[in-house]
């Protein structure tokens, strides 16, 4: 329920947007797109062709940080259009884009949230050609090596008062 409520303000404001904009070729153009997912969530994209900075879409929603494009796959009033895919496992920033019938391009961003996956770093590895910090080289005044410790020596007991004879008094 919340999430229809979500895309209803995200497709009213659009309308808004849409309704008080010129329209002009190089304008860029009005759609929806989900803005935070989980990794493996599903994302969903909306575009209004009818609306003035709306577009009838040329081809599927592209992006690296999909599993496979997003197809156009819902209609409706206002020439809408709509699709669901899902998002990859890799989280970040992302672009999508798409072409319209009329040239334009429309492209978004989206971000995909959480931690990388263990295994992965944002930093790259050093390499050969990478400058890494040089091993200092030992001085004369380096300290002498930890001698070994002395083994304990055993204490023998002298005899049966200091060890017990055995007997239960």
């Amino acid at each position: 329920m919340v999430k229809k409520t979500l895309i209803g303000l995200m497709a009213a404001s659009a309308a808004t947007v849409a309704l008080t904009a010129p329209a002009h070729a190089d304008q860029a153009v009005v759609w929806s797109l989900t803005q935070q997912v989980e990794p493996g969530g599903q994302i969903q994209a909306v575009v209004f062709a009818e609306w003035e900075v709306g577009c009838t879409p040329a081809g599927p929603v592209t992006s690296r940080g999909f599993t496979a494009p997003l197809k156009w796959t819902e209609g409706g009033e206002w020439g809408r259009h709509a699709g669901y895919t899902t998002a990859g496992r890799r989280p970040g920033k992302y672009t999508a884009a798409f072409p319209c019938t009329d040239g334009r391009k429309a492209t978004g961003s989206f971000t995909i949230t959480g931690t990388p996956p263990p295994g992965t770093t944002t930093h790259p590895k050093p390499t050969a050609s990478t400058p890494t910090t040089p091993k200092s080289k030992p001085t004369a005044t380096a300290t002498k090596p930890a001698k070994p410790a002395k083994p304990q020596v055993a204490v023998k007991p002298a005899g049966a008062p200091q060890t017990g004879d055995g007997t239960l008094g």
